[in-house]
């Protein structure tokens, strides 16, 4: 390819969105940002640049190793780009996927009264 392509072909191109129409929509979002600042959906990118995507609650930091326009296999992404995300960002995934039991389903109502006593002894066993 080239040595110039636009932020958002290349987050579609190497799989980080589904569709180049949502990348777009994200960078114009300010969920995209090269160096800590965002960019609009037209900005080039080139070889060694981290970019930094939001998707909540998580910042996923990848970094360019090569310049791709056109949507790729998934097995060919390793020689285009490398996740350099921190493992602080991917620990809060893990939280979050071990508290999913404390979230109720939406309209299963109030706890009952039993429940109720699980939670509270639950959340205040170690007084």
């Amino acid at each position: 390819m080239g040595d110039q392509v636009r932020v958002d072909k290349w987050l579609w191109a190497v799989r980080v969105f589904k569709t180049r129409s949502a990348a777009t929509e994200a960078v114009k979002k300010g969920r995209i940002s090269i160096d800590d600042l965002p960019v609009k959906p037209s900005r080039n990118i080139k070889i060694g640049d981290v970019i930094k995507v939001r998707k909540s609650p998580v910042t996923y930091s990848y970094k360019v190793l090569k310049l791709a326009g056109k949507r790729m296999g998934a097995k060919l992404i390793d020689d285009f780009v490398e996740d350099v995300t921190p493992k602080e960002e991917l620990e809060i995934l893990e939280v979050q996927k071990n508290m999913g039991w404390f979230n109720r389903q939406r309209g299963t109502g109030r706890p009952t009264k039993k429940e109720r006593r699980d939670l509270d002894d639950f959340f205040q066993g170690d007084e």
